[in-house]
């Protein structure tokens, strides 16, 4: 399963996550995106997704381990990858016929989202 894992900019943002080369992924509360969590594997593919104000696709990042024996707080440690040639601005995934039932759409709130592999590479391309 890939994912988008959402974040604000002002807290977290992908730049953070290339300094850092690799975080844990915690702090989520949602009941559905913590389930999301608990279900990613070692390996699993991911896009960074920045909320507020840019609302877009930035960079891709993939799933070092996932520690889930307290299912409330699911720890995820990612590994930056490459940041995306062009962000994917919401607007062009609104318009892409791939998002039309996407979560990222239907539940705007939810902070992480299931991605299929067409979905994936519509996001890593630059919206191409």
């Amino acid at each position: 399963m890939s994912a988008l894992l959402k974040t604000e900019p002002s807290e977290y943002s992908f730049a953070d996550l290339e300094r850092d080369g690799e975080t844990v992924w915690d702090g989520v509360r949602n009941p559905q995106a913590l389930k999301l969590l608990r279900q990613l594997k070692s390996g699993a593919k991911l896009i960074v997704y920045h909320t507020g104000k840019e609302r877009s696709a930035v960079g891709s990042a993939r799933v070092l381990s996932v520690d889930a024996r307290d299912p409330k707080s699911p720890r995820v440690r990612i590994q930056a990858g490459k940041r995306l040639a062009r962000p994917v601005p919401l607007a062009a995934i609104k318009a892409n016929r791939l998002f039309r039932q996407s979560p990222l759409l239907k539940q705007g709130r939810l902070s992480v989202v299931p991605l299929s592999d067409e979905q994936f590479s519509f996001l890593l391309s630059g919206g191409e």
